[in-house]
């Protein structure tokens, strides 16, 4: 049977995960550590419903960065939202902790995400998984994004990442798509430790 760049890149993802996995289980250690000093009762992971590939849902992972009323009391500052489209994101968010603000500048948060991959939910590069709330306001163009596996990180994230608005964000998503293979996959894997070292556009 031969082989597609989708099955390499399966392989790859998994491969390289597992690796990471194993490797990090230090650091793992130290923010579990650090995030029960400041709140020990609060739950380790937040899991969020997220859509995927071809419009499927899935579970995804993250260290909890905010507290954990965080769900509760988004509709009080939906006033406060800097973006447009439905996307919601503001600075300096009340709701983060400060475990969660140093996780979320070197995106450690996501490093959960590992898992989601392993499940062969996700991919280390696509499109950023989004909420089935945000996806209801898409347009039949704005769907097109889910026509890969979602990523842990990809174009818009070392492009700009929370700095960039929704309509870029759609167009940077689209272009690697219409670009999809090994090349691009190995420029946004390099470009992302750049991103992560100097926290551009995190919050």
């Amino acid at each position: 049977m031969k082989l597609n760049y989708e099955d390499y890149k399966h392989f790859f993802d998994v491969f390289l995960s597992i690796i990471l996995i194993v490797i990090l289980i230090p650091l793992w250690i130290l923010i579990v550590i650090a995030m029960k000093i400041e709140d020990f009762k609060g739950p380790i992971l937040y899991k969020q419903e997220r859509i995927g590939i071809n419009g499927s849902k899935f579970i995804m992972y993250k260290f909890r960065s905010m507290i954990v009323e965080a769900d509760m009391l988004r509709n009080e500052l939906e006033a406060r939202n800097e973006q447009r489209g439905p996307i919601f994101k503001i600075k300096k968010d009340p709701r983060i902790t400060k475990v969660g603000n140093v996780l979320r500048k070197m995106s450690l948060d996501e490093f959960p995400q590992l898992f989601n991959i392993v499940k062969g939910e996700m991919s280390l590069i696509g499109p950023r998984p989004s909420l089935p709330s945000e996806v209801e306001k898409y347009s039949e163009y704005q769907m097109e994004r889910f026509s890969v596996k979602p990523g842990c990180t990809g174009l818009w994230q070392v492009s700009g990442r929370s700095n960039l608005d929704f309509d870029q964000m759609i167009q940077l998503d689209l272009k690697y798509i219409n670009k999809y293979g090994p090349m691009i996959d190995i420029k946004i894997f390099l470009k992302t430790f750049k991103v992560i070292l100097t926290g551009e556009g995190a919050y």
